[in-house]
């Protein structure tokens, strides 16, 4: 009877209710870390996989326009928020720019090459901003969770020590509660920084893979945009 009384009182509801304002400090800050983290997770993850898949036909769509001019209204009609178009359309108006005002500041003083490859630096570091965006939190959630968790393992171990002090004795009825506690916001902690740390690497490794294309789609621009000629890989060498 004693020991399922002391299994009672390590649930998470015992703890809700017996919990002083410093472990529910620890249990809204690690609430707060789960929810950002899981809302960095879904929507970069969604967008990074949505990025991937459109790039192709973005970038092939663009190609295989007739004429400049039919690339451009091409890249028009994709969504706004879509970064691929919107670096090919920057690019595009720059070397437009430098034609029609050169010389006239000192930036367009700069050749077309250097003018265009500017343009392309510039806009390709501002749709990479974007996409980073919440990597530095889940990063910090990832490494600073378990942590918050293990203080309130501190804070329910002192208890412990109290009830004991001040019972004489260490029977687990007398410390059922506090240990609960203890063991509650370990795993709290862990639950929080396990999928934090995931996530990072899942959408470290996606973000890699838009970057690359970035930069492989500005240097295509940027040589079409220099010599009026897009420059194809070579073709691999046949094996003997």
């Amino acid at each position: 009877m004693h020991s399922t009384a002391a299994l009672n009182q390590m649930g998470f509801a015992n703890l809700l209710q017996q919990a002083d304002g410093v472990a529910l400090g620890v249990l809204i800050l690690l609430l707060l870390m789960a929810v950002f983290s899981w809302y960095y997770i879904l929507t970069k993850s969604m967008r990074a996989i949505a990025l991937r898949g459109k790039a192709d036909g973005v970038i092939g769509g663009f190609w295989d326009t007739a004429s400049l001019p039919d690339g451009v209204t091409f890249l028009e009609k994709q969504p706004k928020s879509e970064p691929f178009s919107k670096v090919a359309l920057e690019s595009l108006h720059a070397a437009r720019h430098h034609q029609q005002h050169t010389g006239g500041r000192l930036g367009e003083s700069m050749s077309r090459s250097e003018f265009v490859e500017r343009a392309l630096r510039r806009a390709i570091a501002r749709e990479t901003g974007r996409l980073e965006t919440g990597l530095t939190f889940l990063a910090t959630v990832g490494s600073t969770a378990p942590f918050v968790g293990l203080f309130g393992t501190v804070w329910g171990i002192y208890h412990a020590l109290i009830r004991i002090g001040a019972s004489g004795e260490a029977s687990l009825d007398a410390v059922a509660a506090p240990v609960g506690e203890a063991l509650i916001m370990t795993a709290l902690g862990l639950a929080v920084a396990v999928p934090a740390v995931l996530g990072y690497n899942f959408l470290v490794r996606s973000n890699s893979v838009v970057i690359a294309t970035f930069d492989s789609f500005a240097h295509d621009l940027h040589q079409f945009l220099t010599t009026g000629a897009r420059v194809d890989a070579p073709a691999p060498a046949a094996k003997k």
